[in-house]
């Protein structure tokens, strides 16, 4: 007879009480998101209420998300309702500045052992950056009784501990497809207000560096100049704009004061031998083929999520071969 210890007995307990608590919830079936992308939202409402058919489902829009609109269901009326945005955010059609706040499906029925599925679809704005979590609260109505799924944990607090947590989503970077043969920079073009990013890259590092260096281009297409401040990676201490010339026959390195500024109707490119990102303070060596999420910082545009393909060790594009390897620990610009 197989006998099983006490404590794998307890994990088990422990795990099917953790189910038994998601299925209570009101949740949302897809719990992952990129900036500057489309979200499908599917609301999931898994019992009634002690008994009690459903007979309301209102979710709330958070800002950042804009351009919200419901799916309609069968037996069911459907409301929202508008308002203005804390501030506009670029979309296909230009900036928008208000938009879809509450979606309200209305009078139907759900069984209290069944379960359903109510939908919007959405973009989720530049106002967030990988690592972010946003929150979309859902109120639930029966015939007695409303249950507003809406506590937001604070930080650092576990959200299995609410007792009526809101349907929380994360946001990743968007991933793309990596080759592990060749070199991979971000194939996306990334529009924050005027500026267009494209293809951030930076390189793989020795054994040993501490330091990286990051390009992208940027392109503004509005009428006033903005400056890029600095960049960040979660992999480094710190991020800053760097240019590099030629004096006397010697290449001089320095810290660009004040940001770099990119004019109206300029596109300015960050490569190697000229201005680059600079980021100091390595925790571990990027990967070729691994993309790194980080961010931009402008004067006006703000902080942009970006993600940083990886190239190899000296490679002097995102898609050129590598150069001669440098020595261990030795810098690349």
């Amino acid at each position: 007879m197989n006998r099983i210890s006490r404590p794998t007995i307890a994990a088990a307990v422990i795990v099917t009480l953790s189910v038994t608590a998601a299925l209570s919830h009101a949740v949302l079936d897809r719990r992952e998101a990129s900036p500057n992308a489309s979200y499908r939202g599917v609301v999931q409402i898994t019992h009634g209420c002690d008994g009690e058919p459903t007979n309301r489902v209102s979710v709330t829009i958070p800002e950042g998300v804009i351009g919200a609109k419901p799916m309609p269901k069968p037996g069911w009326t459907l409301a929202t309702q508008k308002g203005p945005y804390a501030r506009a955010y670029p979309s296909y059609h230009g900036d928008v500045s208000e938009g879809v706040k509450t979606i309200t499906w209305s009078g139907g029925s759900l069984p209290d052992d069944q379960v359903d599925e109510f939908t919007f679809l959405a973009r989720v704005s530049d106002a967030f950056a990988p690592g972010a979590t946003i929150h979309f609260p859902v109120e639930q109505d029966c015939a007695s009784k409303t249950t507003r799924w809406s506590e937001i944990p604070a930080a650092g607090q576990d959200a299995h501990a609410l007792k009526f947590p809101a349907p929380a989503v994360m946001i990743v970077a968007a991933q793309g497809k990596a080759s592990s043969k060749a070199p991979v920079a971000a194939s996306s073009t990334v529009k924050a207000g005027d500026l267009t990013i494209d293809t951030p890259w930076m390189r793989a590092t020795p054994g040993g560096a501490t330091v990286a260096g990051g390009y992208v281009r940027i392109g503004n297409e509005g009428r006033q100049a903005d400056r890029l401040l600095s960049a960040s990676i979660p992999i480094a201490a710190s991020g800053s704009i760097h240019s590099m010339t030629m004096e006397g026959g010697v290449m001089k390195m320095a810290a660009v004061d004040g940001g770099l500024v990119i004019r109206p109707g300029e596109t300015v490119e960050l490569k190697p031998g000229s201005y680059h990102l600079m980021f100091e303070g390595l925790k571990t060596a990027p990967k070729v083929g691994e993309p790194i999420s980080g961010s931009l910082t402008f004067e006006r545009a703000g902080t942009v999520a970006v993600t940083f393909g990886v190239a190899p060790i000296g490679a002097r594009a995102p898609n050129a071969p590598a150069a001669p390897e440098p020595a261990a620990g030795s810098h690349q610009h």
